[in-house]
């Protein structure tokens, strides 16, 4: 069966109007990320300041060098423009040597859109062997006593967002047969589970382990209001990683917190579609956290590919109508050429002050990933594929 074809028989169709406001958003993110790369040529930017890239503000954590490359990769399939097959190559060989890096746990967040997608598209087992050695180096950060793979900021520290990087582990584990690797992958996806997803569907940030025992010790946060609050954008992680997860392997446990973790999300972001950057915070500094919605958008069109009829049209249509409410001007950047990224009012990390109420290359990314989606791209991790639910 074909990817349209799939599409169909999934009803994932777009209305007509939102399929003519993703392609115009498309057409608005190329021309963003063209003035980009042609400004400021081989530069990996996080996210705006007063709207523009380049700027000396702190980064916090090197992670998102993936994201440029992939909305790249993105335009190459959609218009089939060798420009833009070029440019994702080169963006993507500018990254390759950080297969080896131990020093971040979001790899996959690096290799998953980049070369993993030249992967997808080749099929060139030298291209896959690049995300193997990640997703391997991946799994070094594994502490065996916990269980879970530890955060960039310190070995007792395990983040929810690393969900949005253990799939390179699994992947690796299963392209090489290691049952070692694969264990660790599942060890982490459990441990998140039962320590970071509440019996509600709301997610901590952060958890805290005993170096010594392994024995979880308490939830904390980094970006959200408190540590028993719930941060949007860590929710967003959940429910999307979790579900690749599952579609990865067909464990039912991670298609039932993707589930839990979506199903919290809706209620509570419901009608207004972009959440704020924490539900729980009783006067936040910002209505929206709008890369929290574009990462909802592209997680749940994949999990509406996972689970049964009704389910499905419910995180279909709210994935709809939130890729639709940020295709309005007030979040697409199409009327103001002097702001370069594609996605407004978006936040990176609101209590250090950094790229609040900007453009984040995550959201840009995932936003045009969503986009892809509905407009005929692939559904799933798994190159399209539905496991049994």
């Amino acid at each position: 069966m074909t990817q349209t074809a799939a599409h169909a028989a999934r009803g994932l169709n777009p209305p007509g109007a939102l399929r003519a406001a993703a392609e115009r958003a498309l057409g608005v993110a190329q021309e963003k990320v063209d003035r980009l790369v042609t400004s400021h040529n081989d530069y990996f930017p996080l996210y705006t300041e007063r709207g523009r890239w380049h700027h000396d503000k702190e980064a916090w954590t090197n992670w998102c060098e993936g994201f440029l490359g992939g909305q790249m990769w993105i335009f190459a399939e959609v218009t089939g423009d060798p420009l833009w097959r070029r440019r994702a190559e080169h963006y993507s060989l500018l990254v390759e040597d950080r297969k080896h890096d131990r020093n971040v746990h979001d790899l996959g967040f690096v290799f998953w859109p980049t070369w993993k997608r030249w992967y997808d598209l080749t099929g060139d087992d030298s291209k896959n062997d690049v995300v193997v050695t990640a997703g391997r180096t991946m799994g070094l950060r594994y502490n065996p006593a916990g269980r879970y793979l530890r955060s960039f900021l310190a070995p007792d520290s395990l983040f929810i967002d690393i969900m949005m990087n253990v799939g390179i582990v699994f992947h690796a584990a299963q392209h090489s047969g290691d049952d070692a690797l694969l264990d660790i992958a599942h060890q982490h996806c459990r441990t998140t589970r039962r320590h970071l997803v509440r019996g509600d569907g709301s997610t901590a940030h952060e958890g805290i382990f005993d170096l010594s025992t392994g024995e979880f010790l308490r939830q904390s946060t980094q970006q959200g209001w408190r540590a028993d609050s719930s941060w949007a954008r860590g929710q967003t992680w959940a429910l999307y990683g979790f579900g690749t997860c599952y579609a990865l392997t067909g464990e039912r446990d991670y298609l039932d917190t993707a589930i839990a973790c979506a199903d919290y999300y809706l209620a509570r972001t419901g009608d207004r579609l972009v959440p704020p950057n924490d539900w729980d915070e009783p006067y936040p500094h910002l209505p929206y956290e709008s890369s929290a919605a574009a990462i909802a958008a592209s997680g749940l069109l994949q999990l509406a590919d996972l689970v049964d009829d009704e389910r499905s049209a419910r995180y279909r249509g709210h994935a709809f109508a939130a890729l639709d409410r940020l295709c309005q001007e007030d979040f697409l950047a199409s009327h103001d050429p002097s702001w370069q990224g594609v996605l407004k009012r978006a936040s990176y990390h609101e209590s250090k002050g950094l790229g609040v109420d900007e453009s984040v290359m995550w959201g840009d990314y995932f936003f045009t990933e969503a986009l892809h989606k509905i407009l005929g791209g692939p559904l799933t991790a798994a190159a399209g594929a539905r496991p049994t639910a």
